[in-house]
C-alpha cells in the first residue's frame, strides 16, 4: 500500500456561516492531497496530460465525522491500497490539529486516451513508480 501525507491550513474564505469548512471544498483538498502524494513518488500529472492522458473523476465519497474551522492545519493521509489498472483509488483521512478523525473519502479516477476519450491502461511509469509499495512484507 501506498501512503502520504499533505498538510493543508483552512482559509477562512472556505468556511460557511457557520464556521465550518464547507463541504464541497474537500474534494478540492482530496485533489491537493492526490496531487502531492503522487509528486512525492516523482509523478507528474502534468506530464501525464501532456503524454495524452488524462485522469478523470469517476465517483466521489465523502463522510464528515467532526467540522474543520477557520486556521485549523489539517493533515490528510492519501492511501492507495491496490495498484492501478484501467482505475485508480484514492482513499482519505483528515484529521486535525487535536490528530481527531474529521473526514473520511475517496475518489475513483480512470485513465482516459485525450484523443479518443477512451479508457486506457495505467501509464507503465506510474505502475512501476508504485509496485515497491505493494511488496509482501513491506509497511510503507
Amino acid at each position: 500500500m501506498y501512503q502520504a501525507t499533505t498538510r493543508i491550513r483552512v482559509r477562512y474564505a472556505e468556511t460557511d456561516q457557520m464556521g465550518h469548512v464547507y463541504h464541497g471544498n474537500y474534494a478540492i483538498y482530496h485533489e491537493v492531497a492526490r496531487v502531492d502524494a503522487m509528486k512525492q513518488i516523482g509523478f507528474s500529472y502534468k506530464g501525464l496530460e501532456e503524454s495524452g492522458i488524462m485522469m478523470p473523476v469517476y465517483e466521489n465519497s465523502f463522510r464528515y465525522h467532526l467540522p474543520a474551522l477557520y486556521d485549523q492545519l489539517l493533515t490528510i493521509k492519501v492511501f492507495v491500497e491496490e495498484l492501478p489498472k484501467v482505475k485508480m483509488i484514492f482513499r482519505y483521512e483528515v484529521t486535525n490539529e487535536d490528530n481527531k478523525l474529521i473526514h473520511t473519502g475517496s475518489t475513483t479516477l480512470f485513465f482516459m486516451d485525450k484523443a479518443s476519450q477512451r479508457p486506457v491502461r495505467a501509464p507503465q511509469h506510474l505502475v512501476d513508480l508504485l509496485t515497491p509499495y505493494f511488496h509482501e512484507g513491506q509497511d510503507t
